[in-house]
């Protein structure tokens, strides 16, 4: 069993950060935005002139090897929505449900390789230029899509840890996520690599897959460019079967050129410190995704992006009496606004008012002698630094924010 240190042990409950804010600040709205698809149709409306040059302006003084967790964009730099909804859009957000599929696999190699599948479909279009918003301690995201329910909650902002939980209605998946962004400078790129513990439970199966999530890399230059890198591994001790993709760019010279979204990779058993691969994985994560048995040869499609993640539709609110003050679509509402209307001086006022009303409550905290602790999940870090979490209930409600079928 790992060592764990547990985080927020204390006498009492403080309140909500963002439900005194919200409550202090009023009532609001919920906007809600396109999520990230194939279509792109949310950067073509954002795309300001002259972005590669005013993303370069941006770190003239920010120093190789520096962590930008908590770098400041301006709003003009901003999506309209918060971290946890893009975290939560991979999940509630797909045109084919891939996740459903990973639960009805015959045996343990079909379902591994649905899980792999699912998890290229999480793989989102990201854009150059910019960026969501930094989720405030306390912040919550709760949408059901389909038969999967969703709620996400910032457990800590300072390292910015993100605790996502999900279930379906069938009782057949649970997912249980702690993610901590870690983007760094290095001069001519940002690389931002995302820790944490992911699993995905298929618990009729008794099974639990733990999940990597690739890189982001944004290259300034020598060709200004945004892509997912690295290598994702997908493990189920139950099984004993594991998978290693690898997200590159195809050749190109000097950076320039070459296909960005290409992934390959296996899927092998591990005995005896040996490793018999099974099946090999190759494409391109925004197209098709083949899977080729190595015994047979025979080749299938494993991933389809067209369907998976093409014309996704807009979630919207069900319930508006239901909407929590701490859900990130009201808490970030006016700033969203504003950026849609592309009024600036609005947007990053606004942006001001809500991180001033949570660092406010944080000194206030601070000099009563209080830890904040999440209202959903415990939190935990290991010897070597890593986070987890648990949800406090057994499963995920119907949400007040639906995703619409199509």
């Amino acid at each position: 069993m790992r060592p764990r240190r547990a985080i927020g042990r204390m006498k009492h409950r403080v309140e909500s950060e963002v439900d005194a804010s919200a409550s202090a600040a009023g009532e609001a709205t919920a906007v809600l935005t396109a999520p990230l698809s194939l279509e792109g149709g949310l950067a073509a409306e954002l795309k300001p002139a002259n972005i590669v040059q005013r993303v370069l302006s941006l770190f003239r003084n920010v120093r190789p090897g520096a962590d930008l967790s908590h770098f400041q964009l301006p709003a003009t730099f901003n999506l309209p929505k918060s971290q946890l909804q893009l975290y939560g859009e991979g999940v509630y957000c797909a045109g084919e449900d891939y996740l459903s599929r990973c639960a009805r696999g015959k045996d343990s190699l079909e379902r591994l390789t649905a899980v792999v599948a699912w998890s290229i479909s999480t793989t989102r279009p990201p854009i150059f230029g910019f960026a969501p918003y930094n989720p405030v301690l306390g912040e919550t995201h709760h949408v059901s899509g389909g038969s999967i329910h969703v709620l996400l909650e910032q457990v800590s902002h300072r390292p910015p840890v993100s605790a996502l939980h999900a279930t379906d209605d069938g009782g057949n998946v649970e997912l249980v996520w702690c993610q901590n962004p870690v983007p760094k400078f290095h001069g001519t790129s940002i690389e931002a690599t995302v820790n944490g513990n992911r699993q995905v439970k298929l618990l009729k199966f008794n099974e639990t897959y733990e999940v990597d999530c690739p890189n982001l890399l944004i290259r300034l230059l020598p060709a200004p460019s945004v892509e997912w890198s690295g290598t994702v591994r997908i493990a189920c001790k139950e099984s004993g079967l594991e998978a290693e993709l690898s997200y590159h760019r195809s050749r190109s010279f000097l950076g320039i050129g070459g296909d960005a979204r290409c992934v390959k990779g296996k899927v092998f058993r591990s005995s005896s410190g040996s490793q018999e691969t099974v099946c090999e994985i190759d494409g391109h994560w925004d197209r098709t995704v083949s899977l080729k048995d190595v015994q047979s040869g025979e080749v299938s499609v494993l991933y389809d992006a067209e369907r998976a993640i093409g014309n996704l539709v807009t979630p919207e609110v069900k319930d508006t009496e239901e909407l929590s003050s701490s859900e990130s679509a009201v808490v970030w509402s006016e700033v969203s606004e504003a950026i849609l209307a592309k009024d600036w001086d609005k947007a990053s006022e606004a942006k001001r008012q809500v991180e001033g009303r949570a660092r406010k409550l944080d000194k206030e905290r601070n000099e009563r002698g209080e830890v904040w602790m999440p209202k959903h999940f415990s939190l935990s870090q290991d010897k070597n630094g890593n986070w987890e979490c648990w949800p406090l209930e057994k499963s995920v409600r119907p949400a007040p924010i639906i995703v619409p079928s199509s």
